[in-house]
């Protein structure tokens, strides 16, 4: 199927333009060494970096969340310590809120909050409550409204329970929820989340999806840049998600609007007979390709994935086409393709090496 990725690489900034976008990324490139210690500078100098950012421009607006996605060493971690002012560039620019990441980085620092992954920074012998009451400190908030600010974080991520319990006894989810609760003490106009959901279990994530997206996005506002690697959270929290290969940007678009344009729009059907020759036929005629077929282990049930093109119309034409032939099927429905199934052919159809 032949897939036009440009028609996916809308700027945001062309889709809502009465605002000027929060995060402004043009043209970044960032470069670290090969060599990770003195003699190796030694032995491989004259020997090219390594981009891990290489021209990537982005533009994320108030209320937007927009997902990284890509294998490890795409680059996804580094675009974010960049826009944090934790990592130079060596060129291009990145602005925040109008302020240059390099050349103002006090005043970024003031509107964007990292909450990074492997975060170590919490104190575990202090309860929640003291945490945030020293980095309320560290982040010179006015003393007479400390205890307000604590107060309303709290609130805001479900611990006000909890403010007095030490955080060496919390769950991981709870711990994720104080992060975002220390990154909210200074009211950002910009949040930048590293796999927030990876150290929790599916019911915690799909919780914690929800109350970033109503409390973050709806309620207050924020431009969300998160990196991923999770199928949840690119399709079900993004508005977009960028696809990132060696530090490039290789697919972007809406999350399934991308998915579909690269694997085609995808149904399971659930059957007795998954080598049925009415579907053999579909599949010969080129109607339906068959992505794969699992059985589920109870009354021997199949699951069978198909790709069909052409959406909702030509899927009606190929169930009606199975069950006129006899084909036993118990259920047919719409399915989103695996994320990891997404970034392989988005990196396929780019064309890098």
């Amino acid at each position: 199927m032949a897939v036009d990725l440009a028609r996916l690489n809308v700027p945001v900034a062309a889709r809502v333009p009465n605002e000027a976008p929060v995060v402004r990324v043009t043209d970044l490139w960032k470069e670290f060494p090969a060599a990770r210690s003195f003699a190796d500078l030694l032995r491989h100098a004259g020997r090219r970096l390594s981009p891990a950012v290489a021209d990537v421009s982005l533009d994320v607006c108030a209320g937007e969340f927009v997902g990284l996605l890509g294998p490890n060493g795409a680059g996804k971690t580094t675009l974010l310590k960049i826009l944090a002012t934790l990592i130079t560039p060596d060129r291009g620019t990145v602005t925040v809120g109008g302020h240059d990441v390099v050349t103002a980085a006090p005043s970024v620092r003031q509107i964007i909050a990292p909450v990074l992954a492997n975060e170590r920074s919490l104190y575990w012998r202090l309860s929640a409550r003291e945490n945030l009451e020293l980095f309320a400190a560290l982040l010179r908030l006015p003393v007479h409204d400390v205890r307000r600010r604590v107060d309303e974080a709290l609130d805001v991520v479900g611990l006000s329970d909890a403010g007095r319990k030490i955080v060496g006894q919390f769950s991981a989810g709870m711990m994720q929820r104080l992060l975002v609760a220390r990154a909210l003490l200074g009211s950002p106009r910009v949040l930048l989340l590293d796999e927030p959901t990876r150290s929790l279990d599916p019911a915690a994530a799909r919780a914690f999806r929800t109350f970033l997206r109503e409390e973050l996005g709806t309620r207050r506002g924020c431009a969300v840049l998160v990196a991923t690697h999770r199928t949840e959270e690119a399709f079900e929290l993004c508005d977009r998600v960028l696809v990132l290969n060696r530090g490039r940007v290789v697919a972007a678009g809406p999350a399934r609007e991308l998915g579909e344009a690269l694997t085609g729009t995808r149904y399971s059907v659930h059957t007795l007979e998954p080598n049925h020759h009415a579907l053999e036929e579909l599949v010969a005629s080129a109607k339906a390709r068959r992505v794969a077929a699992t059985s589920e282990g109870v009354g021997r049930w199949w699951r069978v994935e198909l790709e069909i093109d052409g959406g909702d119309a030509s899927a009606r034409v190929v169930l009606s086409a199975l069950i006129t032939a006899g084909m036993p099927i118990a259920r047919f429905e719409r399915v989103v393709a695996p994320l990891g199934e997404v970034i392989e052919r988005a990196i396929a159809r780019s064309g890098l090496p």
